[in-house]
């Protein structure tokens, strides 16, 4: 479920607030392999689908990049902020892979909404993502993520 802003200056009264969580993606072998592609990281627990069975997570699995990456796509099933002209990731200010993500899985994101700052142009959002996989209990990924949006 998608929590509507109609402005910017809305959310300054939801800092603090949890977002929701968004609706649960599978990760394939292919999205690993094109992500390997990319950022030449070809390391075999990610890519090598047979000498990653015998690898510590039984399994090939994925790039905690990958899985950080999905982030902004993810977000916008969580958030939606009317009354701007662009939106731009600005960067985080913390990430830990605390638990794999093995193909086949199906991840989510959670978010909180941390801190809203104004900016020349716009406003500077801070959010708590909390990337889990289904029947796991640590969550594969927590990050800060800093996002800024000009209106």
């Amino acid at each position: 479920m998608t929590t509507e802003f109609a402005n910017p200056q809305a959310l300054l009264g939801a800092v603090g607030a949890d977002l929701g969580t968004t609706d649960w993606v599978t990760i394939t072998q292919d999205q690993i392999n094109k992500f390997a592609e990319a950022t030449l990281d070809n390391q075999w627990i990610h890519v090598d689908t047979e000498r990653a069975k015998a690898g510590p997570f039984g399994g090939p699995i994925a790039h905690g990049y990958l899985t950080l990456s999905l982030g902004p796509h993810l977000m916008g099933q969580v958030l939606h902020v009317d009354g701007i002209k662009m939106g731009v990731n600005y960067g985080l200010n913390k990430v830990r892979f605390p638990a794999p993500v093995p193909v086949g899985a199906k991840l989510r994101v959670g978010a909180a909404l941390v801190e809203v700052e104004d900016i020349p142009g716009g406003a500077q959002i801070t959010m708590d993502m909390t990337f889990e996989v289904e029947g796991q209990a640590k969550p594969s990924c927590v990050a800060q993520g800093v996002f800024r949006y000009y209106f």
